[in-house]
């Protein structure tokens, strides 16, 4: 395993980090595995050196929390744990409305959710406690005063964002300085060889400001594994469960991606979501990817692909066929 710096925390991470949304519920979510079927991966991945865990509160209604602390917690003292708050439990769509005060970032909300996740995950501390989303009701310097009280109680050590626009992100960090409150020190955005809009504007801010950058959906869902197939009706139990797969990806120059992924693929003999991940693992902007897994072969493959080289014209190769995209997943 390799290991790099998260930003400017001084932790040192695992080059993979381990989304744990693949763990939890199946009458929640029906892809994801059971206690039962994710202690082995998990603990398969602490075998393999990862040492840094993400999930969220709203994953499986807590159970991912639950799953996480549970097959974790012999081994706190070498991991580094990170979770989310915004979402309410019921899922991620906010509609219909949810109860009062259980969504957003409130300091109402945000007291109660970290107490609730400190206790699935059987912890006495987070060690990067993450805004899901950033709420829009709320100015930035009120989310940030609430983040920063929970560092000052030792429930959180840092803080990161998510997905939003790089105008809001730099201006929280702005609102930060002066402000003297602790800023956010990473950037959880949705990054992969079929989302790349991110290198516009977020990216080089957070180059800029040594921002860590974890990218959530570096397989997008599974599509850039190359098991969906153009102009074919598709069928996982993840395109039938996950109504966010089919809408984020699947456009006809989605599919020209996996045919380079799939091309350079069977020429090194590897598989199609190892030439994905190669490609974030050349890009040294990127601290972990945070890559979610339902099979073991998943994660030892995922681990084998840091030793993939590619050369330019290879990663040239996958680049190519990108086009624009419209703005997904800042809601």
């Amino acid at each position: 395993m390799k290991y790099v710096l998260l930003g400017k925390t001084g932790l040192q991470v695992s080059r993979i980090c381990l989304g744990m949304m693949s763990f939890g519920n199946p009458t929640v979510s029906k892809w994801t595995l059971d206690l039962d079927a994710s202690r082995p991966i998990i603990e398969k991945a602490i075998d393999l050196g990862i040492n840094f865990f993400d999930t969220a509160n709203v994953y499986s209604a807590g159970r991912s929390e639950e799953i996480t602390g549970e097959v974790l917690k012999g081994y706190r003292d070498d991991i580094v744990f990170a979770t989310k708050v915004y979402f309410p439990l019921q899922g991620f769509k906010l509609t219909p409305t949810p109860k009062p005060n259980t969504s957003g970032l409130s300091r109402y909300h945000i007291k109660h959710a970290v107490e609730d996740s400190l206790k699935r995950l059987q912890t006495d501390h987070i060690d990067l406690y993450q805004i899901h989303r950033l709420d829009p009701n709320l100015p930035i310097e009120e989310i940030l005063r609430s983040l920063n009280l929970l560092i000052q109680e030792g429930k959180v050590i840092h803080i990161g964002g998510s997905s939003m626009f790089a105008w809001q992100f730099a201006k929280s960090l702005w609102k930060a300085e002066t402000l003297n409150l602790e800023p956010f020190s990473t950037m959880q955005n949705h990054y992969n060889l079929v989302y790349r809009e991110e290198e516009r504007e977020m990216i080089p801010l957070c180059q800029d400001q040594n921002i860590g950058i974890i990218p959530w959906s570096p397989l997008g869902r599974g599509f850039l594994t190359g098991k969906y197939k153009r102009n074919t009706e598709n069928e996982s139990q993840r395109i039938k469960y996950d109504s966010y797969l089919k809408t984020r990806y699947f456009r006809s120059e989605d599919f020209d991606v996996v045919d380079a992924i799939c091309e350079i693929s069977t020429t090194k003999g590897v598989t199609p979501a190892q030439i994905a991940l190669a490609w974030l693992f050349s890009k040294p902007y990127i601290t972990a990817p945070i890559v979610g897994v339902t099979k073991m072969e998943h994660l030892e493959q995922a681990v084998e692909a840091l030793d993939i080289q590619l050369s330019s014209d290879e990663i040239n190769q996958l680049e190519e066929p990108y086009k624009p995209h419209p703005i997904i997943g800042h809601s």
